[in-house]
C-alpha cells in the first residue's frame, strides 16, 4: 500500500513539476471527433520527443516531451495510470526514446509476443536502443555481462546511431557482429 501511495505522489509531483511541460497530439482525422487540440512546439530546455502511449492510462494519445524525460512523465503527461493498470508492466525510470510505443498493460492482461515491457521490437527485431538487459539476452551470443555492457555504452554515449555501433562494445567482435546485425534494430 505505501508503494501506491508512493507511487501516486511521484506521479502527482512530476505531473505538476517545474521540469519540463508535455503536449498532446491528436492526429487530424480524431480532431473533428474530439475537439482536440494539438501541434508542435518550441523547448528551450533540450530536443522535442514524440511518445505515443496507450493502454491503462487516462489520456492515451501522441504526447511531445523533452529528451531525458522517463517513463513516469508521459505517464503523468496522460493523466496517469487507470485503476485497472498493471503499474509493474512499465518501468517508470526509463528513459524515453523518441518515436517509441507505450503499452501500459490492464492488470492480468497478457502482452502480445515480441511486446514485452522494455522489449520494444521492430518487425521481430530487437530494438539495441530501448531493450533492456532480458530483451537483449534473447540474441545469439548475448548473455547478461554482454547486455549490460551493451546498455552500459547506451548509456555513457546516448542512442546506436548505426547497427555497426555495436561492434564499439567491449565484447562485440566481428564474428558476434555478424550474428546480430540482421537480429537488431534501432
Amino acid at each position: 500500500m505505501l508503494v501506491l501511495v508512493g507511487l501516486g505522489i511521484a506521479v502527482l509531483v512530476t505531473a505538476f513539476g517545474a521540469h519540463g511541460s508535455s503536449e498532446s497530439i491528436t492526429p487530424p482525422t480524431a480532431l473533428a471527433t474530439n475537439g482536440a487540440t494539438g501541434g508542435a512546439r518550441s523547448s528551450s530546455s533540450g530536443a522535442i520527443i514524440y511518445i505515443h502511449i496507450l493502454g491503462a492510462v487516462a489520456r492515451p494519445g501522441l504526447y511531445l516531451l523533452t529528451d531525458g524525460d522517463r517513463a513516469l512523465d508521459v505517464v503523468a503527461a496522460a493523466g496517469g495510470f487507470t485503476a485497472t493498470a498493471d503499474q509493474s508492466g512499465l518501468n517508470l525510470a526509463r528513459l524515453l526514446v523518441d518515436g517509441e510505443q507505450i503499452l501500459v498493460p490492464e492488470i492480468g492482461e497478457v502482452p502480445a509476443a515480441g511486446g514485452a515491457p522494455g522489449a520494444p521490437t521492430a518487425g521481430g527485431k530487437v530494438n539495441i536502443n530501448t531493450a533492456d538487459e532480458t530483451a537483449l539476452e534473447t540474441l545469439p551470443r548475448v548473455g547478461p555481462a554482454m547486455a549490460k555492457r551493451i546498455i552500459d555504452w547506451r548509456t555513457k554515449n546516448g542512442r546506436f546511431t548505426a547497427v555497426e555501433d555495436l561492434m564499439s562494445v567491449t565484447g562485440v567482435g566481428e564474428k558476434t557482429f555478424h550474428q546480430l546485425k540482421e537480429l537488431v534494430t534501432l
